[in-house]
């Protein structure tokens, strides 16, 4: 295309664009439906003007966006004027002119006057399109944003396209020696081409979009600021100026204060998009089409992931701007100027716009990403969520995904039987009866299901949004050699090739490093898995854990997973090294062997040009190698969870509703609406039925194995509108029966007639045997999402008889219960399920054993008031219990079964009990309970309760929020933990040598250039290359030592820092008071050594050694820029200046949301903890959509502050680039026109100040980095400031002989759960001999756990308790605790086999822990049973003893137990008289007859001592609190008569 013709055509352009633009708009026009908008609507047409306007801002958007619009059409008119009166007055600006330039000579003392030739034609183009122009701009004024959504293209379009023709005419020949503009001779043309940069560039950038929600039903009430932002605030990330101002102003930043969320990042948003491809239950070629995760990702994120194609791309030729224009300006200093075509303040431009629209295409790249992997957190954690919400709970111990063992206590000491044991009746019934077959090979690897599923949505999600970066490896990195070789070729030649084939002769050995990294990271992530969950168990134990005194050996179990871990991290970080090394010493090989192939081969000069600008291309060289040395680690690791969470989605074991979906559900359930089962048979997990229907029943069991089976042949229908029980002996599956209907289940039917049924159209309220509760108020916890009728609420709270229980809370019903229900009794628990599943409108009601935790007088009254009265009548109940004798006059229906798990009886009470001859001495209960007399009166009353809302009642404290920098106390953790003066002196002087080398390697380079200079043109051979090279090549290999050396250092030293600081943490977690685990969530605790220590682990470190190499690397240059080049020391330290200043005002609002954000993380995992905690109930209610909301909510919350963290990265990021790269430029122009330049001068100046500019830069962003991570030690170090239990010291070491026996003396005792809490006991005083067995009885609440937890100091006391002689409080915790023992209300227990149950520590054999499993009972409970189904020391535990019911824990617990039947705790009471004959025994009971034949019996009520006697004398006071329960009680007879004998009767 000839000049000529681009001078008289050129002007055609725009009006070719707008006749292009008027054809696709007149297209869409005629397809699309007719607008049914007014421009102008009847009610604005009646207002006044300035009404008029407000009605036309309000349509458009706001006042700002139609001030922009209406600038651009004055614009728009302006430019139609001009172009009329040009073309009347004959100037429309078409130009011929001559293409034969003069010289350059010429151009510098003459402008040639152009002779122009006037055509209409032209002047009327123009003229058209700047008309189409005002019009379009006119309809986008008028109309609302929808209506005018596809005109702003075509504006700008048109607008665009005749602005880059006046560019191209008389913009261009300004930067050149050559041209000069084709319109020079318009007198209005720059005036002209001002009003339309406004209209066409200035409007379009700076004009905010309008906010249009994402669907009605997600309008934000605050517009978010993200969705409204200007093409120019959004790129630039201006529209973050508010908040960062607000931060720097304020003390810290809350919640409330930052932007909301944007619609397409709320979790709503994201499940709808995302699920379709990722839910295997949502997604229809999941199964069909297994591809891998990744894909699926890829596919749901397909537009970010173009987004990020495209700028990766872009940012490769952004980013050789600067080379270019440093080559191109010391090629300009070498020439003098001779032959140049382009100005040279075009290349200092260059050198500007090179790292700024890099920069800002690498911001604009990164705050997509950040955005996808915010998205990518939410939508992994709502699908693991709402996967695991399917999940057959007892999977958890089936499967080895993650290598550990669980060599962890439970609720059993084997050691030495102290004198003293406090035994404490359990509190609920029996569990799901737990018979779980496992694998014969091991139990050790039994899986922790919430630890997995925390692993998952932390370590795991955190490992795969880290690789969001990988399209660098597929895009950025080859685009960017493949430019960097061609760069190298046009300055070096044929040189480029040697180095090129060095590289690739070296390339495989990066490869087999990533491959012995992948290895290492894989070995890395189960370690931290082991230690991770073994973590879990402790924290979620910790109280059993204290009370036990097993503090010194759980430390050293810990911490030899840490070491574990510790030596992974070692050996990936060496390998971190090797890599490093590798990648750094790649491009630096390249270089040399290009360097010495140019000069000693092709004998070519090495000018200043070509090394200095062959140096930037090298650096970006090593760069990409860089690039790839860090991110195939992460991409390996991010694989390696993705596979993680593939095998979690695909292979976990789910409810047979779900994993059977393709089945008819004819298949599983009846015709008709009943309650019942026929021909059904049901195991834990589909792999049992598998196993029994390949081997038989005959088999014989491996190691470990149990196998059970609930078998109901025949038909079974329970009777609806009535109570139905389910009685049997403990671990017959009677809560398997319950778990059986409700779906939990694997159904196996035994005939084809076979079907289980459970109508859930009514609802279905669950009332399970641990009383599961969430950490909200009583109130919320009774309600549970349903519609509050306050009415029905308190006559629940009346019928469960919790009306004095809440009166004795300050906050009354408005009481946070915490974690586990921690401010209840086990029996205010259960009557909290219990009324929970009374309050709602379900038809049927699933009660498991809710009586068991009650005393006598409670349990009356809840039958009474509750289960005969108004609110449960009509309704269908099935309720297991061992107390049939209180139940069995409302029993409408009865089911008995076998301790096999066999149905061996079903209709009445009395057809029943007539079946079962082993029965007789309940038919004898249940006829004297027929005889007793009415005593419905209950001593429950209490004083009116206050129904009205009380403040007081928060449990759980808010999570603390640091204001300000982050404090030294909790650097000076860190620095201290890396080592003491040697670390410090070796590292900086490592790093002083290894900087110093670095700039010795860029001064020589200079001063080899200056040789050829020095020699002259043809004189090259004169200069001894090889020498250089050489000299080059040694300082480069002294680099290599010594940074190694400076790097190991390090290592060494962070290791032993995160070895001291987890230390330090676990132990003073596992120090700190009982009352300190009451107020702090467990979620907190797992986050501080779960995600905090991560940060201790890699990014912090990294980030600091980054900050010490920069800081150094700053301190080199400077000196060597105040001895090279002085005047260059003020600019400099002008840009450090204004660098920090930038970086205090971002700080303070990065960290504030930093703070914020590492609190918002918390919540998300301590709800999905608790619903997986609480899964068969929400199941059994259907509350999972409720649930799911909560998540949701949560989510939202996080995402929220997260977005905002990243986007403050962005708004950094580009303000400190541009400050740099106006600083070059700025020097570049100086050197040019204010000196008389030398090219190796300038080029060696220029490197070290630009080198010099980008380090602080670089340090600023770093140390800002290095803060926001420091809040990671802020939270460590809050931890470790905790409130702590006394530590043992040398006075407290007890006598040698001590104890010699067991009395207990208690004196003025008081006592209260917080220094500053209400008291719970009351002035208690008594004296036990040392071998009296002591019952103590009392109503729920009365005190009788807290009297238990003075005894070991486990609370706040005053009073004075004397063991064998000695205060109490001035013995050791340990020594205290060691030889008191108590068996806990719910025994605990932690995965694994039943002997590292009984001996964690193994210290036993096998022999031994058998004797103590059958002097507890547990081998003659077990008498007749399968064999398969029998517990032994080879016996897999899940974690918390989940596939064992509660009665069978606390038979193993050794524990006098409501939650067993009256056989079984017969069994249990002769093994405690037997075996621990001689020692004192506190024993803790709800059943009388535990404790009748006891030496004395402590009554307690409201805290208070009221009775302490022996039962005899007890019993013979008419008005006496013993003699009321016992009036009460079913057994009055027999509990008299045993009284008076003073042994049991059996």
């Amino acid at each position: 295309m000839s000049l000529d013709w681009f001078s008289t055509r050129s002007l055609y352009f725009p009006a070719c664009a707008a006749a292009t633009s008027l054809v696709f708009l007149g297209v869409q026009r005629v397809s699309s439906a007719p607008l049914s908008e007014n421009t102008t609507c009847s009610t604005e047409r009646r207002v006044g003007p300035v009404r008029r306007l407000k009605f036309a801002a309000h349509r458009v958007g706001g006042a700002s966006i139609f001030c922009w619009q209406l600038a651009r059409l004055l614009a728009c008119l302006v430019l139609v004027v001009l172009s009329a009166l040009d073309k009347d007055q004959g100037h429309d600006g078409g130009h011929d002119v001559a293409w034969n330039a003069p010289s350059t000579s010429q151009w510098s003392t003459h402008t040639m006057a152009l002779h122009t030739t006037r055509t209409s034609w032209t002047g009327a183009a123009l003229l058209a399109t700047y008309g189409y122009s005002s019009a379009l701009s006119t309809y986008t004024l008028l109309t609302s944003p929808q209506s005018s959504r596809n005109t702003q293209p075509h504006l700008c379009v048109v607008l665009l396209s005749a602005w880059f023709v006046y560019v191209a005419r008389d913009v261009y020949p300004l930067a050149t020696y050559s041209l000069v503009p084709l319109d020079a001779a318009d007198p209005l043309l720059w005036f002209k081409v001002a009003v339309l940069s406004v209209a066409a560039v200035v409007v379009p950038v700076c004009i905010p979009h309008t906010y249009i929600p994402n669907g009605a039903s997600t309008r934000n009430e605050h517009v978010p600021p993200e969705e409204t932002a200007s093409w120019l605030s959004f790129v630039t990330f201006s529209f973050l100026d508010p908040l960062i101002w607000k931060g720097y102003r304020c003390l810290h930043l809350s919640y409330e204060d930052l932007p909301v969320l944007a619609d397409y990042d709320r979790a709503e948003h994201l499940r709808q998009r995302a699920f379709p491809e990722l839910d295997p239950f949502e997604s229809a070629s999941f199964a069909s089409k297994p591809r891998h995760l990744v894909f699926r990702l890829l596919r749901v994120f397909r537009s970010e992931y173009i987004f990020i194609a495209v700028t990766t791309a872009l940012r490769v030729p952004a980013s050789f701007l600067a080379p270019i224009g440093l080559n191109r300006l010391l090629t300009f200093i070498e020439s003098a100027g001779e032959g140049a075509v382009v100005r040279p303040w075009v290349w200092i431009i260059w050198l500007f716009l090179g790292p700024f629209l890099s920069s800002l295409v690498f911001e604009c790249y990164a705050f997509v990403a950040t955005r996808m992997l915010v998205q990518a957190e939410s939508i992994l954690t709502q699908l693991v969520f709402e996967h695991a919400l399917r999940i057959r709970m007892k999977e958890e111990t089936l499967h080895t995904d993650v290598e550990r063992e669980s060599e962890l206590e439970s609720s059993i000491s084997s050691e030495a039987v102290p004198a003293v044991k406090t035994v404490r009746t359990g509190s609920t019934t029996e569990g799901s009866n737990g018979q779980t077959k496992v694998p014969s090979s091991t139990a050790r690897n039994a899986d922790n299901l919430v630890g997995k599923i925390n692993n998952l949505v932390t370590t795991d999600l955190n490992n795969i949004v880290e690789a969001r970066d990988f399209l660098f490896l597929v895009i950025y990195c080859p685009l960017q050699i493949i430019i960097c070789v061609w760069f190298l070729y046009e300055v070096l030649g044929a040189a480029s090739f040697a180095g090129l084939a060095a590289m690739v002769v070296t390339f495989p050995i990066p490869g087999f490093v990533a491959a012995k990294v992948n290895q290492t990271a894989k070995e890395r992530a189960k370690k931290t898995d082991a230690r991770v969950q073994q973590v879990t168990e402790v924290v979620g134990l910790l109280r059993m854990i204290k009370l036990f005194a097993w503090e010194r050996k759980i430390k050293e179990r810990i911490a030899e997973k840490r070491e574990d871990e510790l030596t992974w991290i070692r050996k990936t970080r060496t390998m971190t090294l090797i890599n490093m090394n590798l990648n750094f010493a790649m491009p630096l090989v390249t270089m040399i062997v290009a360097y010495a192939t140019y000069t000693m081969i092709l004998g070519g000069q090495l000018t200043a040009s070509r090394v200095f600008s062959s140096m930037v291309v090298f650096e970006m060289l090593r760069e990409q190698f860089r690039m790839v040395g860090s991110m195939v680690p992460a991409v390996i690791q991010a694989k390696v969870s993705l596979d993680r969470l593939s095998a979690f989605l695909r292979s976990t074991e789910l409810l047979d509703r779900y994993a059977n979906l393709q089945r008819a559900d004819a298949d599983v359930l009846s015709d008709q609406q009943v309650i019942g089962f026929q021909d059904s048979s049901f195991s834990w997990t589909a792999s049992d039925s598998s196993s029994r229907s390949r081997s038989g029943r005959s088999s014989t069991p491996g190691a470990g194995r149990r196998d059970f089976a609930l078998r109901v042949s025949g038909s079974l229908r329970f009777v609806p509108g009535a109570l139905n029980l389910v009685v049997g002996p403990t671990g017959c599956g009677k809560t398997s029966l319950l778990l059986a209907l409700c779906g939990e289940l694997h159904f196996v039917p035994q005939t084809p007639a076979a079907w289980f049924d459970l109508p859930s159209g009514g609802g279905v309220a669950y009332a399970a045997q641990e009383g599961w509760v969430q950490n909200e108020t009583i109130r919320d916890n009774i309600v549970f999402g349903a519609p509050f009728d306050e009415e029905r609420y308190w006559s629940v709270i009346h019928q469960c008889g919790l009306e004095r229980d809440l009166s004795l809370f300050d906050a009354g019903d408005m009481t946070e219960i915490g974690e586990k229900g921690l401010t209840l009794s086990g029996g205010q628990k259960a009557r909290v399920t219990l009324a929970r599943a009374v309050y709602s409108d379900a038809a049927i009601l699933l009660l498991d054993d809710v009586l068991a935790a009650l005393d006598v007088h409670t349990s009356k009254w809840i039958v009474d008031k509750c289960f005969k009265g108004g609110l449960l009548r009509n309704r269908t109940i099935i309720l297991i219990t061992h107390n049939i004798p209180l139940v069995a006059d409302i029993a409408a229906f009865v089911v008995s079964l076998s301790p096999d798990g066999r149905v061996v009886g079903r209709g009445t009470v009395a057809e029943v009990l007539s079946h079962a001859s082993s029965n007789s001495k309940l038919v004898a209960q249940v006829e004297e309970t027929k005889q007793m007399d009415d005593k419905a009166h209950s001593v429950l009353d209490a004083r009116p309760l206050d129904r009205h809302q009380r403040p007081g009642g928060k449990l759980i404290v808010a999570e603390q929020i640091a204001t300000g920098s982050v404090n030294w106390g909790a650097l000076a953790l860190y620095f201290k933990s890396l080592g003491g003066v040697t670390f410090w002196v070796l590292y900086f002087s490592c790093l002083t040598v290894s900087n110093a080398v670095i700039l010795m390697q860029t001064w020589f380079l200079g001063y080899w250039a200056q040789q050829y200079e020095d020699a002259g043109e043809g004189h090259a051979a004169e200069v001894p290359a090889g020498r250089y090279v050489a000299g080059y090549g040694a300082l480069v290999a002294i680099n290599f030592a010594v940074y190694s050396a400076a790097f190991m250092v390090f290592l060494l030293g962070s290791m032993r820092a995160s070895r001291i600081i987890h230390e330090t943490l676990i132990s003073s977690i596992i120090g700190t008071t009982l009352r300190w685990l009451d107020v702090v969530p467990v979620s907190r605790i797992i986050t501080r050594c779960t995600q905090d220590l991560r940060s201790i682990d890699g990014p912090l470190g990294l980030i600091f050694t980054q900050t010490a190499e920069t800081a150094f690397g700053i301190l080199s240059r400077l000196a060597a820029i105040i001895v090279m080049s002085p005047i260059f020391v003020i600019p400099a330290l002008v840009v450090a200046v204004v660098g920090r200043a930038c970086g205090q005002v971002y700080i303070k609002s990065q960290l504030s949301v930093k703070r914020e954000m590492s609190n918002a993380r918390s919540p998300v995992l301590g709800h999905l903890g608790a619903a997986i905690t609480g899964l068969t109930s929400i199941r059994a209610y259907g509350a999972e959509a409720a649930f799911k909301a909560t998540a949701r909510e949560r989510l939202d919350k996080y995402t929220r502050v997260a977005r905002t963290y990243y986007n403050l990265n962005r708004w950094i990021g580009t303000r400190t680039n541009a400050i740099g790269g106006l600083f070059s430029a700025g020097l570049a122009a100086y050197l040019v026109y204010g000196t008389v330049p030398k090219a190796s001068t300038t080029g060696f100046s220029l490197s070290l100040t630009v080198a010099f500019s980008r380090l602080i830069l670089n340090w600023t962003r770093n140390l800002n980095q290095m803060e926001v991570e420091g809040n990671s030690l802020e939270r460590i170090q809050e931890f470790i400031d905790i409130e702590q239990e006394p530590k043992p010291t040398e006075r407290g070491i007890p006598p040698a002989y001590w104890p010699a026996s067991g009395r207990l003396r208690v004196e003025n005792l008081d006592a209260r759960y917080s220094s500053d809490g209400p008291p719970v006991l009351h002035d208690i005083n008594f004296d036990v001999l040392s071998g009296q067995r002591i019952g103590v009885v009392g109503r729920t609440g009365s005190g009788k756990s807290s009297l238990m937890l003075c005894l070991l100091r486990a609370i706040f006391t005053s009073g004075h308790i004397y063991y064998d002689g000695i205060a109490t409080d001035r013995i050791n915790l340990d020594a205290l605790r060691s030889n008191i023992t108590i068996i806990p209300q719910q025994p605990e227990m932690l995965s694994g086999t039943l002997r590292q149950n009984l001996d964690p520590f193994d210290q036993h054999d096998d022999v031994t822990l058998n004797d103590a499993l059958r002097a507890a009972g547990l081998v003659r409970l077990q008498e007749g049973s399968d064999t398969r189904s029998r517990i032994t020391l080879d016996s897999a535990i899940s974690s918390g003893g989940g596939n064992l019911s509660l009665g069978q824990r606390q038979i193993i617990a050794l524990a006098p137990t409501a939650a067993v039947d009256y056989a079984t705790d017969t069994a249990i009471q002769e093994s405690i008289r037997q075996e621990l004959h001689g020692v004192t025994l506190l024993v803790v009971a709800h059943r009388l007859r535990t404790v009748m034949d006891a030496d004395k019996i402590m009554v307690l009520d409201a805290g208070r001592l009221v009775e302490f006697d022996s039962p005899r004398a007890l019993l013979q006071r008419p008005n006496g609190l013993l003699r009321s329960l016992v009036d009460e009680s079913a057994d009055k007879d027999e509990l008299m008569t045993i009284a008076k004998a003073g042994l049991l009767q059996t």
